[in-house]
């Protein structure tokens, strides 16, 4: 089977990414404790500029979104200023980069919060499991139930932290509603109880989502903005009853609404989540989730996805589209530095020797 369609064109909102892979938005732990970007991470994604669109790691729009040590924010000029240098790096190598906007929500701990504020969720549930911190692990504490009044709020984190990203050079942005943090704590029946207009029916769960894509759309336009997804993923605790309810209905929801992409990383054991969904999405459609260059040319030839996206592969391959366009053998990613401080296992894995003139 010929791989020659992963490097072909593709529109995606309003841009033509030069190949259909994918990096995908992974958590370093490579920022201060001020949120600010490291002297590392423009390099870092420098590195990895020829895939056909880089999405960010998970950046906190907020100080109370911030759910683990050494996350980058974009909510001071500090942040907005560090993240300037690392768009620049990536546009300078020809690379495209969102920003993926991720508000933890209750997967979160006091310690990294403002004031040692209990973390804020859609219903006062408490999520099995611990938060990493540097102290240790700590287990995770019952979250604050927001009120009503303040959801308003933080969505309008979501459409402020989207106009500080475009000011930082970020290409779009990413609303991350997936790995169990906020927007899915709201889709999801598990992480929410409530009995107001956001809670109870699919089409309640999926309103907080809605708004912040709402406001984000406001701020950059719909072609630069995607949203993330992951029906079935029990990651931080996180459940539905009726998965293939609350994300078809979610998707109907937003697939007039002209956005970049979307993108699916699906965990369900019986159901195809892409079959599924992709029919009812008008736009670039993004498929994650264990793919390797067969699998990945293998779903873009079938037309499953519009592009195909890449985790640990782009961690320990800095040049993978060109490792599969030679066929050539793969850096094996080193787990123990995936979140650990500084170069090693960040900016230190190896590119191929270019081919002979």
């Amino acid at each position: 089977m010929t791989t020659k369609i992963l490097f072909s064109t593709v529109r995606v909102g309003r841009h033509i990414l030069k190949n259909r892979l994918v990096m995908a938005p992974m958590t370093r732990s490579r920022a201060g404790d001020d949120g600010v970007p490291g002297p590392l991470v423009p390099e870092y994604y420098a590195q990895r500029a020829s895939a056909g669109l880089i999405i960010s790691e998970g950046i906190y729009p907020s100080a109370m979104g911030k759910g683990y040590v050494r996350t980058p924010g974009i909510h001071t000029d500090a942040q907005v200023e560090a993240w300037k240098k690392v768009t620049a790096a990536v546009h300078a190598k020809g690379g495209v980069i969102f920003a993926q906007i991720m508000h933890a929500g209750r997967i979160s701990d006091p310690s990294l919060l403002p004031g040692h504020a209990l973390p804020v969720a859609p219903s006062a549930v408490r999520p099995e499991g611990a938060t990493y911190t540097d102290e240790g692990m700590k287990p995770h504490v019952t979250p604050r139930a927001l009120e009503k009044a303040e959801i308003s709020g933080i969505v309008g984190e979501y459409a402020e932290a989207t106009r500080r990203a475009l000011a930082a050079g970020f290409d779009g942005v990413e609303l991350h509603a997936a790995s169990g943090y906020l927007p899915m704590q709201f889709l999801s029946t598990g992480s929410n109880l409530r009995n107001d207009e956001y809670g109870g029916s699919a089409e309640n769960r999926a309103r907080f989502v809605i708004e912040a894509l709402d406001a984000m759309i406001a701020v950059a336009g719909a072609d630069r903005v995607g949203i993330k997804i992951a029906p079935e993923m029990a990651f931080n605790d996180i459940n539905d009853a009726d998965p293939v309810e609350t994300y078809v209905t979610l998707v109907r929801l937003i697939a007039d609404k002209g956005l970049a992409y979307l993108h699916v990383t699906p965990y369900g054991k019986t159901v195809d989540y892409h079959e599924l969904l992709k029919p009812l999405f008008k736009g670039a459609y993004l498929a994650g989730a264990g793919l390797d260059r067969e699998k990945a040319a293998e779903m873009l030839a079938a037309g499953r996805a519009d592009a195909a996206v890449f985790g640990t592969l782009f961690v320990a391959n800095p040049d993978l589209p060109e490792r599969f366009l030679r066929n050539a053998r793969l850096n094996t990613p080193d787990t123990t530095t995936f979140y650990s401080p500084g170069a090693k296992g960040y900016i230190d894995y190896p590119a191929l020797e270019p081919l002979a003139a």
